[in-house]
């Protein structure tokens, strides 16, 4: 599994800058109607979903527990076909979508770093990034209540250190994948 994960580093790192430029919009543009705000997030999940599908087939051969990362991708393709089909959901929809998107995204991220820990140095960025996915979705559900900015700029944070650990990653696998 790592000798696929190292050669497809850049996957890893284009999951990193897409979550960075998501979550800068976030924050640049705070006032942005709800709507178009579901709308970046939708297309955001649905796009890490395939990214994290396609990291799975390519380890299908190598590795038995491909299946954490088909499962996570298509968790986040369901979340973001949800809400690119409903826009106009209620706001605490959209709010319980996203959270257990998070929780079972830092889960499966966890599980995965604490799996990679004795094949690759710097596996403690995936599981940061894990840890900071389930705190959101945590958060999220115990303050449903908050304001839409409030959201807004709590996502907007997750998903630059979502992103930037995702980036650290991918480069420590590409040095990875140089030593191969």
């Amino acid at each position: 599994m790592l000798t696929q994960l190292a050669r497809n580093w850049w996957v890893v790192v284009l999951r990193g800058v897409i979550a960075l430029l998501y979550g800068v919009l976030a924050l640049v543009w705070p006032g942005l109607t709800l709507e178009v705000l579901v709308l970046f997030f939708g297309a955001y999940a649905l796009v890490d979903g395939v990214f994290e599908i396609i990291a799975a087939f390519t380890h299908r051969g190598g590795h038995e527990r491909w299946w954490a990362l088909l499962l996570e991708g298509l968790i986040s393709i369901a979340a973001g076909i949800i809400i690119l089909l409903w826009p106009g959901l209620a706001v605490l929809m959209l709010i319980y979508v996203i959270a257990f998107w998070a929780i079972a995204t830092g889960v499966l991220e966890i599980v995965a770093a604490i799996r990679l820990r004795k094949e690759i140095q710097g596996e403690w960025l995936l599981a940061l990034s894990g840890i900071a996915s389930f705190i959101l979705g945590v958060l999220i559900l115990i303050f449903p209540a908050a304001g839409a900015l409030t959201i807004t700029w709590l996502i907007g944070v997750y998903a630059i250190l979502f992103g930037a650990m995702l980036v650290g990653l991918g480069l420590r696998l590409r040095k990875r994948n140089a030593e191969l």
